[in-house]
């Protein structure tokens, strides 16, 4: 079973991703920051991060740059979950080493296709 981290600061996104990333057969871990993503990912890689961008304490992106730089940090497919929906924002992120990007409010469909874009699924 494929493991996925999801990291945003609102218990409702986490909840909801939980939900449909369990329905595509994901074990689950969740963190409402960059910073506790970060210890959650030095514990154990994940196959794969669901990020979102605006976060307290470490933000998305500055999460992402110091994965990209950790030890097996390149491994998980991380996917942007986020309402910053400029190109500035996406550039940014595909520069820091984000997979794919996706734009909230998602639905199940949305992850679902996003997943087997990028070979998770």
């Amino acid at each position: 079973m494929k493991s996925c981290l999801v990291v945003d600061d609102s218990k409702v996104v986490r909840m909801v991703a939980r939900k449909i990333l369990e329905g595509l057969n994901f074990e689950i871990e969740e963190a409402e920051d960059g910073r506790k993503a970060m210890d959650v990912c030095l514990r154990r890689m994940p196959d794969a991060i669901l990020l979102d961008w605006n976060m307290p304490v470490m933000s998305g992106i500055d999460f992402l740059r110091e994965l990209r730089k950790a030890e097996g940090g390149q491994t998980p497919i991380v996917v942007f979950c986020t309402t910053e929906n400029d190109i500035a924002h996406i550039q940014e992120a595909i520069g820091a080493g984000a997979n794919e990007y996706i734009m909230k409010p998602f639905d199940s469909e949305i992850i679902e296709s996003k997943f087997t874009q990028v070979g998770l699924i």
